[in-house]
């Protein structure tokens, strides 16, 4: 007798012999941080990009923070940005003693609509934070002209979108930083970790100051010029991140294959909308299509967990958020078509080494919960 199928996971990183053989380095060499294997990840990316520095740190939310620490915010200040996001987004700000301001999204995109943000500027307006949200890049020149035409700074949290450009030209270039995060789950991981990319040669003196505790700028030994933080990427971490850029072009062509078999299955089911394909090239990140109106999320994804299948809610909206309701006085019903967007949004398995026919039992699984729920019959079970 057969057992049940093998759960499907959310996501699975892609870790070979070259990752263990970097890391191994790292470890016999006895310089397992401040050693020669972060500016190797840096110069990697630097080059990848096209930017003049990438600066490498201990997570994309510590390169948030550190590049709006560096423009200044302060309490009082206000900083727009999009609440579907990732709670780091917003926090980023909240560090620095600053305020988010959310902004409206486009209903296709997902990433602030300009206009919206155009809209939320006050005499308190310090800067605009851009988020990418699910490997889309936002409509970055019209949201750089808006900051330019209003003297605001710029950061980008590219941490969903990494690799990512607009019109073909990469995100980090446009006069502002960019920040990826290297997670688990992203497109490729360091296993915790971030980088800035930029073209600002000061901006990457402060930051790699800041990152390890102010150092002095000429690498004094103890000598600390600047308030810093402890953001510090090891080389451990690095060693993996080198190793991933190495075999960056095979996982992002694995995970745009798995999204093609997503697509075009998503498409031919009912009740359920999938992923939004515009003019931009999307990074893939996540697979998430929308469920119609008349379907409860939450339920959906219980029923698919039921059958094997893991799912999750994403993203909640950080406005909705317990700390923000209670702290910031936020409430349901504030962003439309955000508040839509994020009930509505479900994350299923999605890694690039996922095969055609997990991509099918995951589809079969969602179209009969789909169907049981329309038919009122909750919790039937499906072949999976």
């Amino acid at each position: 007798m057969s057992g049940a199928p093998e759960r499907i996971p959310l996501a699975r990183p892609v870790i070979g012999e070259r990752e263990r053989e970097l890391v191994d380095e790292v470890l016999r060499s006895g310089q397992l941080s401040l050693g020669p294997m972060v500016p190797r990840f840096e110069r990697m990316w630097a080059e990848r990009a096209g930017t003049r520095h990438a600066v490498a740190v201990s997570s994309g939310t510590a390169g948030l923070h550190l590049c709006l620490h560096a423009l200044g915010l302060g309490p009082g200040d206000e900083v727009i940005t999009s609440s579907f996001s990732f709670v780091a987004s917003a926090n980023a700000i909240v560090f620095t003693g600053a305020t988010p301001v959310f902004a409206e999204v486009d209903p296709l995109t997902f990433n602030m609509d300009p206009a919206a943000v155009e809209a939320a500027i006050t005499p308190r307006t310090k800067a605009i934070l851009i988020v990418d949200i699910f490997g889309y890049p936002a409509e970055v020149p019209a949201l750089v002209d808006i900051a330019r035409r209003h003297g605001l700074g710029v950061v980008e949290d590219a941490c969903q979108s990494i690799d990512g450009d607009h019109d073909g030209r990469k995100l980090g270039t446009f006069g502002h930083p960019a920040v990826y995060g290297f997670y688990a789950n992203k497109q490729m991981t360091t296993a915790e970790g971030g980088l800035v990319l930029t073209d600002d040669d000061e901006l990457a003196r402060v930051l790699s100051s800041l990152r390890n505790q102010g150092r002095s700028d000429d690498g004094a030994w103890l000598v600390h010029s600047r308030l810093g933080f402890n953001y510090r990427l090891s080389d451990v971490h690095a060693a993996i991140g080198v190793a991933q850029v190495e075999r960056l072009d095979d996982l992002q062509a694995g995970r745009a294959r798995v999204a093609g078999w997503y697509q075009e299955r998503v498409r031919a089911m009912d009740g359920v909308t999938p992923m939004y394909e515009g003019p931009q090239r999307r990074s893939w990140f996540v697979y998430a299509p929308r469920l119609e109106p008349d379907l409860v999320r939450d339920e959906v994804i219980g029923d698919l967990d039921a059958l094997g299948v893991s799912a999750k809610p994403y993203l909640p909206c950080i406005h909705l958020q317990p700390y923000y309701r209670a702290e910031h006085g936020h409430g349901p019903g504030e962003f439309p078509v955000t508040e839509a967007i994020s009930a509505s949004t479900i994350a299923l398995p999605f890694f690039p080494e996922m095969t055609e026919a997990q991509v099918d039992r995951v589809c079969e699984a969602l179209a009969a919960v789909v169907a049981a729920r329309r038919a009122g019959r909750p919790g039937a079970t499906a072949r999976a």
